[in-house]
Order: structure tokens, then sequence, then C-alpha cells
């Protein structure tokens, strides 16, 4: 376990900043705790998040405490504002990564800018830059009066400010400063390889109107981007939502990472962490179905493409998920230097469920590709034989056991929710045809639909209590079950879904919250409830029209985002803090899908 006197921060003590190419977390006292940069799965440069000793930093605070620390969003952006005050002053920090805008500025600039609002205030700034999740002390030296720069592995930084830095030691620079009313202070962390790093620094280093630009520009950006969208005047927490899933997006390639973050365990101290820095079909599917309902529809093509591109356009060689840039080899791997968040090991970077079999994509895929259809998309022959392949492949391997949503990592198992979404596939598959006047074995088709049908209301219902269950011929009741009305495979009013629904409610109900399942996973027990099964219910009350015990569920799951309006993955309801990896997109997408429903707008 850790060392008491390491004070690792609660994850709702963190916010995210992002260029829909990398992200930082920021702590409520002004420290970059995790960052990757140039991508959201590279290496971190400053990563202490899981490791408080040696992962690396880069503070920026008040050299005296704060009486009052408050922080917000600039309003529909993903510029962070951390407000100190005192009784005789008070000061601004600012965070952001830098748009590019189109004139060929460097990207990976992150920046950051503190503004005197009243009084003097004396700031000191402390960094140390470790790479390769912090196993790698970089070589730092001087390059000009107030710039160093960072060399490590196949990393190098930059960084700039108009303040003067000192070396502490070899691998720390420290400094302080005053700010008073109507002035700043920047400073700069800028990204470079390391073989184009000597020539990046005989250019002239931006100087505060630059960087006093780029904040007004990031924060246009951001704020043009939120107001594009149908629902521009929707509720705070809707808006912040959809601001986090286009932060969660690679522009480079389309690709939606399922979080930022990687081993943020599910119950500290234990061993569930995961590495979820990648783009999982699933997720990205959620994701992209709110961005459109919303009006995001570039985002919904750029998945699109990227999904076809990836899996080289056949479903042989699909996957449940990817790097942000394709690539399909995600290899897990355990950090034994590294000390875990709160002591929770093993610290992983890959994801060995790559690998795994999950047939609830295919559902997926022909769902997107349905709601891709109706909003007035062609699909051309080369897409159509893909997912005349996708149709196929359910055809030939809908009858075996898989690892589900869940991602379980003990034996496969006849998951219902996974034959559900295989049911999905064959019947939006069979409409896609239809509509496309498709040359296709429809005949075969409808009969394996009727199959799959067939033996879930057979094997995967409980006759004697008159619900679904997690798996053919358990007893288990699991949350994904919610889901089973979003792809029409049943009716949200139909009678079993109503039983359903309330099994779920008094089964699997913990502290207002709804945990996924109690099933044996193969892992050793302890985790919070997964806060994207509670706003599921909420859709499914508000369908079902009890929309008192939905409201009470919504206003529950969403009192768990912290004050920059962010969720986790899950929620420990004993003790009130946040668990596992965040922000978590799916999350994020499952509390707009259940404020849609509310308003009744699903």
């Amino acid at each position: 376990m850790i060392d008491n006197d390491c004070s690792y921060l609660a994850i709702s003590d963190y916010a995210m900043i992002s260029d829909c190419r990398c992200a930082a977390l920021i702590s409520r006292t002004g420290s970059v705790d995790w960052c990757c940069m140039p991508r959201f799965d590279d290496d971190s440069c400053f990563g202490r998040l899981l490791d408080w000793k040696y992962g690396g930093y880069c503070a920026l605070n008040p050299v005296e405490d704060a009486t009052e620390v408050t922080r917000e969003y600039v309003p529909n952006t993903m510029v962070l504002m951390t407000r100190f005050k005192n009784e005789n002053a008070e000061a601004i920090l600012y965070d952001f990564f830098a748009m590019d805008d189109g004139r060929g500025r460097a990207c990976f600039d992150y920046v950051r800018i503190v503004e005197g609002v009243r009084g003097d205030i004396e700031f000191e700034a402390d960094i140390v830059p470790r790479f390769d999740y912090g196993e790698i002390s970089p070589y730092l030296r001087r390059v000009a009066n107030h710039a160093f720069m960072a060399i490590g592995s196949n990393k190098g930084l930059v960084i700039h400010a108009d303040f003067t830095l000192e070396m502490a030691d070899r691998h720390r620079l420290k400094a302080r400063f005053h700010v008073g009313a109507g002035t700043r202070k920047h400073m700069l962390v800028r990204f470079e390889y390391p073989d184009h790093i000597e020539a990046a620094i005989e250019k002239p280093l931006p100087d505060g109107k630059a960087m006093d630009m780029w904040l007004d520009y990031t924060c246009r950006w951001w704020s043009d981007w939120a107001m594009r969208g149908r629902e521009a005047e929707s509720d705070p927490q809707t808006l912040r939502s959809l601001i986090v899933l286009k932060a969660l997006t690679y522009a480079p390639t389309g690709a939606i990472i399922a979080a930022p973050t990687t081993s943020l365990p599910e119950c500290a101290g234990r061993q569930r962490n995961w590495d979820y820095r990648y783009s999982w079909i699933r997720d990205s599917v959620f994701a992209v179905r709110a961005l459109t309902r919303m009006g995001y529809t570039e985002e919904a093509d750029a998945f699109h493409r990227f999904i076809q591109r990836s899996s080289a356009g056949s479903a042989d060689q699909l996957q449940i998920m990817y790097r942000v840039d394709g690539k399909r080899r995600l290899t897990e791997v355990e950090l034994d230097w590294m000390e875990g968040y709160r002591g929770s090991r093993p610290v992983r970077i890959g994801n060995g469920a790559a690998k795994q079999k999950q047939i609830d994509i295919y559902g997926e895929l022909l769902l997107m590709a349905w709601n891709w259809y109706l909003s007035g998309h062609r699909a051309d022959a080369e897409y159509w034989d893909f997912l005349h392949s996708v149709i196929e492949t359910v055809c030939r391997d809908w009858r075996k056991p898989d690892h589900g949503m869940w991602e379980l990592r003990d034996e496969p198992r006849h998951l219902v929710h996974s034959k559900a979404m295989c049911w999905a596939a064959m019947d939006y598959g069979i409409r896609l045809a239809e509509h496309l006047e498709a040359d296709a074995p429809f005949t075969h088709w409808r009969d394996v639909r009727e199959e799959i049908r067939h033996a879930i209301d057979t094997e995967g219902y409980d006759g004697q209590r008159g619900v679904y269950v997690q798996s053919f011929s358990s007893p288990h009741l699991d949350a994904s079950l919610l889901t089973l009305p979003r792809f029409g495979f049943v009716a949200y009013d139909d009678p079993r879904m109503i039983r359903t629904v309330d099994a779920i409610r008094i089964e699997l109900d913990v502290g207002g919250l709804i945990c996924r399942y109690k099933a044996p996973d193969g892992l050793p027990k302890g985790e919070g409830t997964f806060l994207p099964c509670t706003f599921w219910l909420v859709t499914c009350l508000a369908r079902q029209g009890k929309h008192e015990d939905a409201w009470r569920y919504y206003r529950r799951a969403a009192a768990c985002a912290n004050d920059v309006g962010l969720f986790s993955e899950e929620f420990d309801t004993e003790t009130g803090v946040m668990l596992g990896n965040f922000p978590q997109g799916l999350t994020h997408v499952s509390q707009i899908s259940a404020r849609l429903a509310l308003e009744g707008k699903d």
C-alpha cells in the first residue's frame, strides 16, 4: 500500500483539458498530475496521478494557501479557470491546449496563464517532467533566457515562461513570481520530438501577447462548436457532456476514446485497473448517436470512416477496440515500477480485452449504419459489402458464448445482451438491405433473426419470475438488460421489460445507484456502481411513464459529477468518492440520453 505521507487527491479534484489530440488532468490546487502528449494513448510526461513520488507533475499555485479556491470552465469551452482568493488578493489561472487556428501554429501547445484580479499574489511554479510513465527523468537544459528543453526516450518538451525559471536540480524547474491586478504571467509547455527540438528552439518562442491571442481563439473555437448543435440552449450538464465527448475525439482520425486515463481503480487498492485510452466500437457508437441527435454529424461521419479503415473493410478483421490511429495491437503490459493510484496495482497500459470475442459490437455497427442511412446518407457498394460481411458473421457466430460488454475475464458465456445485439444486427441489416434494394439472402437472414429471438425468449428469460437474465440458464440480473429497448428488441412498456426493470431496481440498487451485476466475473470482488447503468434506468423509467422515479434516479446520478460537471466511470456510494477512469465518455453519453428521455425527446 502507499506511504501515508503521499497525498493522492480524490479523482473528483481533477478537471480535464483537451485539444482533441491529447489531454491533461489539472488538480484543484493547480497541478498537472496527468498529461500524455502528443496523443491520448501516448506515454505520460506528467504522471503522478499513478505514482505520487516518481510520476512527475507541473504545479502552478499561490505560495501562501488561498482561503478560497473555486474553478469552472470558460462557458461552453474546454478552457479551465481556477480562481484563488484570499483576504487581500485574487488571481485566476487559465489552463488550456491551444487549438490550431489554421495558420501553421505548432500543435501540442499547453498554455498556463495567471491573471491578477485584485491585490498582489506570489505564485510558485514547480515542474518535474517524467517520461515513459515516470520511468525516465529527462535531461533538462536551458536553451534561452526563460526557456528550457527536456529530452528523454522519444519525447521532448520545450518549457517557456515570461517569468524566470531556474533549475532546482538537474531534473526540476522552479520559479517564484508576483502577479498584480490587471497583469498576466504566461507559461508554455510544448511537445517536440527530440530530433526536431533543436530546430524548434531556434525559432522565436511565443510571447505573452501571442498566448493571450491563443486563449481568445481557443475560447471561440470551443464556443462555436458548442453552439452548432441543435440543443445549444441545453441544460448546463448536457452541454458539458457534449463538450466532453468532443474533447475525447481524436481529430486526425475520428476515433473516440473511452477516457483519457489508465489504471484508475474501480476499487482503491485492488486489481480492477484498466487502460481506457482507446476507441471501443460500442462506446463510440453510443457517443456517435448522441452527437448526431444533437446535430454534430461531422463527428459521426469521421467515426464511420475510422471503423471502415481500421477493420480493413472486413468483419473478419474487426476487433472491439483500436488505438486512436487505428492500430490493432494493444498488448497489455503491467508497469511494475509504478505505485498505482492510492496503491492500486498493477498499473496497466494496453488492454488485453482487445482480443476478446464480444459479439454485441455487430449489432452496434448495424444500428449505427441504419441511423446513418436515416440521416440522409447512402451506403456505397464498399460500405454495404462491409456490412454484409458483418451480418454473415452474425449468422455464423451468434450461437457462440462471448465475454460481452463488461469484458468478463473468466470463461465466455451465452450473454443475453450479446445475443440481443446479434438480433439487432440481423434486424437492422434486413431493414437496410430492403431500403437499399440490395441483393441479400433475406429468407435466411429472417430465419436467423427468429432463431436468435427464440433462443433468448426460452433460455435467456426466467419464466417463473417473468424477467430477462444475464446469461442463458442463469438466475442473475444484469444492468445491460436495461438497454434492450434501445434497439427495439422489446418495447419499453412490454410487461416483461417492466418486470425486468423493477427487478433490477430491487436487486442491483446500491445507495440509489445501479451496479452492473452481482454475478461472479473471474476477478476479485470490489467495485463501485457503474454510473451509466443508473442513467439507462432513468431512460427506461421515463419511457414507461414513471417520471417521478426517473427524475429521482436522474438527480442521484447527476449529483455524482464533480464541481466542473465531469463524471467518472464508477461511484462509491458508501464513501461518496469517484472510482475508475475519468472522465468517462460512456457516463456522459448516458447522461445525455437520460436527459433527452426525461424531456420526451428520446
